[in-house]
C-alpha cells in the first residue's frame, strides 16, 4: 500500500490544522493506522492511532484532548485533526499502516508499521 500525507503548514499557536493520509489499494480497511511525528534531532514518536474499524483510538498524553484521529474506509483516508496547537507540536508528521484486520489493538511502536507516507511539515509559531 502507498500512503500520501497532506495538510501540513505554518500556523500560529492556538490554531488548527487537519492532516490527511490517503492510501492506495483495496485493503485499506484491514490496516490499523498511526500518525507519528519527528522533530529535528529527535526520535520518530507515536502521536495517535486508530484500529481497522475506527472503533478504537489511542493518543499520546501530550495531544490527548487536542488531536482527533479518524478514518473513512470508503475513501481510503485517515485524518488527524489538530486543535490548540503548540510550538512543541512542530515536527514532520508521518502516517503509517500496520496490517491488523479484525484487531482492536493499535501499535505505538514504529517498528510494527509496514508502510509509511512521505511526511508533512507542521510548524507552529509562538
Amino acid at each position: 500500500v502507498q500512503l500520501q500525507a497532506s495538510g501540513g503548514g505554518l500556523v500560529q499557536a492556538g490554531g488548527s490544522l487537519r492532516l490527511s493520509c490517503e492510501a492506495s489499494g483495496r485493503t485499506f480497511s484491514g490496516y490499523a493506522m498511526g500518525w507519528f511525528r519527528q522533530a529535528p534531532g529527535k526520535e520518530r514518536d507515536f502521536v495517535a492511532g486508530i484500529n481497522w474499524s475506527g472503533e478504537r483510538v489511542y493518543y499520546v498524553d501530550s495531544v490527548e484532548g487536542r488531536f482527533t484521529i479518524s478514518r473513512d474506509n470508503a475513501k481510503n483516508t485517515v485524518y488527524l485533526q489538530m486543535n490548540s496547537l503548540k510550538p512543541e507540536d512542530t515536527a514532520v508528521y508521518y502516517c503509517a499502516a500496520d496490517w491488523a484486520p479484525g484487531s482492536h489493538e493499535v501499535s505505538r511502536t514504529r517498528y510494527e508499521y509496514d508502510y509509511w507516507g512521505q511526511g508533512t511539515q507542521v510548524t507552529v509559531s509562538s
